[in-house]
């Protein structure tokens, strides 16, 4: 009874076993590679799958979800004899389990040759300051290249994205020399235009200032001589309306004369000629005054008249 039991229990083992072996569950965006004798049969999808046990061998599981690689930093020589490290990811998707299983060994160490020959290619044609700016150009020269060799190995490259552009470190002196260099230059164009601009403002208040004042001393001149002008109009109409006659006006004329004489600036000062008839009406006024008070003299001549002991002869007034 006992070697029953055991064939038994082995037979169970087997079933067990075999049971195993033939139902596959491949998780969702994976693939598996069946061979049968060492010969690829088929490719097992996400799901159940039955396989012929002990016959059906699973070859390679596949993830079929996009991968994201980095590359370490590969020296490069630019086009100016300049060594630069490059850092590079990598983003691509197996298409086809079956060509990224037997057309190519390891298409990630096929992938990351492929990118360093193909970066070395690109940056040898560009020189550092190309290289520096123009990420954009290279990304898109090295996706190109790397999705058409890919192709038949079943692999599609998404992206291609330069983690890092490292110049040597003498390069990188000189850059942020020049960088400074190139900010102190835009600091002085822009304190200089400030200048400028506040001096042209200063200018234009200035002339705004001036022009402002000239117009209001116009103004007031044009004010001041209306003032006057009617001042003078206003004088003129009080004596018109006064009916001054000749011996008033002779008398202010003879009190304008001191006031003609001030200053010490006038070292020379001109009578007029009109000073005479000024002496006759006032002497005229004079004489009126006199015959008003009472009659002659107490010598016996008439009132107003002079005595002839006390007559001067006037000097003549050219």
């Amino acid at each position: 009874m006992q070697p029953i039991i055991i064939v038994l229990i082995i037979l169970v083992v087997l079933v067990f076993i075999a049971l195993i072996k033939t139902i596959q569950v491949i998780p969702q965006a994976s693939a598996a590679i069946v061979e049968r004798f060492g010969r690829y049969t088929r490719t097992l999808n996400a799901g159940l799958n039955i396989v012929v046990p002990f016959i059906d061998t699973i070859r390679n599981r596949i993830d079929l979800r996009e991968q994201v690689v980095p590359f370490p930093p590969q020296p490069v020589i630019t086009q100016d004899n300049l060594v630069v490290n490059i850092d590079t990811v990598i983003y691509y998707q197996v298409t086809d389990a079956r060509a990224a299983t037997y057309e190519v060994a390891s298409y990630i160490q096929a992938i990351e040759q492929l990118t360093v020959t193909t970066l070395r290619n690109i940056i040898g044609g560009m020189d550092l300051e190309r290289t520096l700016t123009s990420r954009e150009e290279i990304n898109a020269a090295l996706r190109g290249v790397l999705d058409e060799a890919t192709g038949k190995w079943g692999i599609r490259v998404n992206r291609v994205e330069l983690k890092a552009i490292e110049p040597p470190t003498s390069i990188q002196d000189s850059m942020e020399k020049q960088m400074r260099a190139d900010r102190d230059k835009r600091a002085a164009i822009l304190q200089a235009e400030g200048v400028r601009q506040s001096e042209i403002l200063r200018a234009e208040g200035e002339k705004q200032s001036q022009i402002l004042r000239a117009e209001g001393e116009a103004k007031a001149a044009a004010l001041r001589a209306e003032g006057e002008a009617q001042a003078v109009r206003t004088v003129f109409e009080a004596i018109h309306a006064g009916d001054p006659d000749q011996k008033l006006l002779s008398y202010q004329y003879l009190q304008m004369l001191p006031k003609i004489a001030e200053g010490d600036a006038n070292k020379l000062w001109i009578v007029p000629s009109e000073i005479g008839d000024a002496l006759k009406g006032l002497s005229g006024a004079m004489g009126n005054f006199g015959g008003l008070g009472g009659g002659s003299g107490g010598n016996g001549n008439p009132a107003g008249t002079v005595p002839s002991q006390e007559r001067r002869e006037k000097p003549s007034i050219d």
